[in-house]
């Protein structure tokens, strides 16, 4: 079995988000998967299988469990793929649902994704969830943009958004990892969209994911999609959009994902990165 290494969200190694990629996973079982995860230590690892029609059966590890769904390592697998087989449009299997890619390249050379989520969905955060999560991370009701207001998404995997006013608020993330932990667990959410607004189509974000091992991801391409979705269904964007979404900057990696949110509210989000191999 043959793991590559891929950063997506960026053109520069030193930014994005790792993923590892293994394009023939044929044979291999569950705990295999997760050791192989667990080995590599990026957030996640897409696990191909090939089938005769020429899409791919994927399905996603974080060293700690599988996930449903992961927009980076979807970014990283179709680049990966197209690098040995060409670019063009992929149907990928998940276990969230099945979810398109179109590859290209870019007019210097690098391979660029587009994925294309499952139809996406809001339900309202609860009161007390809200209040346990903002005292994890040490918010207060004060630091919330009342524009944007907490709710759970889901473009294939379940994130409550979270917007502040401050970026200030955004950078100094600290948390007690434990207990974030415990609280995901208990209501199935994949990490946290932390998100400031800087305008109309451009946002800031911060992703917990303790469910995954990892104090944060640098470039979460499900939670992206899940916000344009968010977005679109509570009616704060102008449909059609493009969304800018700057992410890993804090930590040192930074990461660019664009979101193409259609109007038609029953159509899945588009997401868009580059992806180099490590």
């Amino acid at each position: 079995m043959e793991t590559l290494r891929y950063v997506a969200f960026s053109t520069d190694p030193g930014g994005g988000n790792p993923a590892g990629v293994v394009l023939d996973a044929s044979g291999v079982d569950d705990a295999k998967m997760l050791a192989t995860a667990a080995e590599v230590g990026y957030s996640e690892t897409a696990f191909a299988v090939e089938a005769d029609d020429g899409s791919l059966d994927v399905r996603y590890f974080s060293p700690l469990a599988e996930v449903p769904f992961c927009g980076h390592a979807t970014i990283a697998t179709a680049v990966a793929h197209a690098e040995r087989h060409g670019t063009g449009r992929l149907l990928l299997r998940t276990p969230a649902g099945p979810v398109t890619v179109t590859t290209d390249r870019a007019a210097d050379g690098t391979l660029v994704a587009t994925l294309v989520s499952v139809p996406p969905r809001t339900v309202p955060l609860d009161e007390p969830d809200l209040a346990e999560l903002l005292a994890i991370l040490g918010w207060s009701t004060g630091d919330l943009d009342p524009a944007l207001p907490p709710r759970v998404a889901f473009a294939g995997a379940w994130h409550p958004v979270i917007a502040t006013t401050s970026r200030e608020r955004l950078a100094a993330l600290d948390y007690d990892m434990p207990a974030l932990a415990a609280l995901m667990a208990r209501r199935d959410w994949t990490t946290i969209d932390l998100i400031r607004r800087e305008s109309p189509t451009v946002f800031h974000a911060r992703n917990p994911f303790p469910p995954g091992g990892v104090v944060e991801d640098p470039a979460t391409g499900a939670a992206a999609a899940a916000l344009g979705g968010y977005l679109r269904e509570l009616g704060l964007v102008q449909t059609p959009a493009t969304l800018t979404i700057h992410q890993g900057a804090d930590m040192g990696r930074p990461s660019t994902i664009t979101v193409t949110v259609p109007a038609d509210p029953g159509t899945g989000i588009g997401v868009t990165g580059a992806a180099v191999r490590l």
